[in-house]
């Protein structure tokens, strides 16, 4: 009978005996193994071939007759605007007879001051008035009297000469009672602030009760019925282009219609702070024109043949605007551009590009100046 336990005793201690390299060979065998099939694998997929360039779509620059056009932003406003104040002395407003957007007349009463220290001045100075001509009369009928009687002997020549000084001296008074009348009356005509002119009410800052003074805050602003008027801005670059007469383009917020006006003055400074010079629009009264409201014009200052590229052919980093440009042999170049304005078909290109150039329209952004490209359109 054969002793299978002593056996498998024997074997566990011929494998304790065995030397390590065995075990060290049999692994190095299991990674050739491994890499043989990986060999394999890799030899069965099939070679994609060299890389092809990558596809993008061109157009070809064709300059097409542009208007030049300045962009004007600012306000509407009235051509003549008055800012109204009291004109004499410091007075308490004692009524507001108009509102802000209330046509007025030329002359037409906006607002009252208080007149209880002025009117009873002018009524004293009237009754003064009245006695300072009634003593003259008497004093020009005395001295009539001493006159007539002269030749008689019945006055001295003293007393004759002294009533034609009281005569004078009874007018003097009349002549200088009636000024101080004069200047009674004129401050209480301006208790009353008036419309310089026919137009219609701006803003209205005057309120019952405030102390209206000379020179402080505009009370009324009015602005002359009549023609209308875009002030605005434009770029310290674009103020040369400008000139009187040009014809201009102005939208209003809120409004769907376009206005047609005309350059009226150009400004012949440059705010140094801003770098912005002043330009106004000259534009036709209408209803839909309101003194304040924010608009915008285009000016145009001529014509001429400028390229027109798509929105998506220009790109742009920090160092400027940009396009790439399909040379003879196939390669996309990188072409720095100036811009000017945008419209409807496109950006207009001021500078830096040439007819019959092609330029990438798709794709740009990932291309690298001087790669080889294919075009999708020629």
């Amino acid at each position: 009978m054969v002793d299978f336990s002593s056996r498998g005793a024997d074997l566990r201690d011929r494998l304790r005996a065995a030397p390590a390299s065995i075990f060290w060979v049999s692994g190095a065998i299991a990674v050739l193994v491994v890499l043989g099939l990986v060999r394999t694998r890799l030899s069965q997929v099939p070679d994609s071939g060299p890389s092809q360039p990558p596809l993008v779509s061109v157009v070809t620059v064709k300059a097409l007759e542009v208007a030049d056009v300045v962009t004007v932003t600012g306000t509407i406003a009235a051509r003549e605007e008055a800012a109204i104040t009291t004109e004499g002395d410091t007075g308490r407003i004692a009524a507001v007879l108009v509102d802000s957007g209330d046509r007025v007349r030329e002359g037409q009463v906006l607002a009252r001051l208080d007149t209880a220290t002025v009117a009873p001045a002018v009524g004293s100075l009237q009754a003064q008035l009245e006695e300072a001509r009634a003593n003259s009369a008497v004093a020009e009928a005395d001295y009539r009297r001493a006159q007539a009687v002269a030749a008689t002997g019945a006055f001295s020549q003293q007393e004759i000469d002294r009533r034609r000084a009281s005569a004078v001296a009874a007018e003097a008074r009349v002549k200088v009672v009636a000024a101080q009348l004069n200047e009674a009356q004129a401050r209480l005509r301006r208790t009353e602030i008036r419309a310089p002119f026919a137009g219609v009410v701006l803003t209205r800052a005057a309120e019952i009760g405030q102390l209206a003074t000379p020179g402080g805050v505009p009370l009324f602003r009015v602005g002359r019925a009549g023609p209308m008027e875009l002030r605005g801005n434009v770029a310290e670059q674009d103020l040369p282009r400008l000139a009187a007469a040009q014809s201009a383009t102005v939208t209003v917020t809120g409004v769907a219609r376009e206005f047609r006006g005309k350059v009226r003055l150009v400004g012949a400074a440059i705010d140094a702070q801003t770098r912005l010079g002043s330009v106004r629009v000259a534009l036709d009264p209408d209803r839909d024109l309101r003194p304040g409201a924010f608009a915008r014009g285009r000016i145009e200052v001529g014509k001429g043949l400028r390229p027109v590229l798509p929105q998506t052919a220009v790109l742009s980093d920090i160092e400027g605007n940009f396009v790439y440009v399909v040379d003879a042999q196939g390669a996309a170049r990188r072409r720095s551009i100036t811009l000017g304005q945008a419209r409807p078909e496109g950006v207009v290109v001021a500078v830096g590009l040439s007819d019959g150039e092609r330029v990438v329209t798709t794709a740009g952004a990932y291309l690298r100046s001087g790669e080889k490209v294919r075009l999708a359109t020629q």
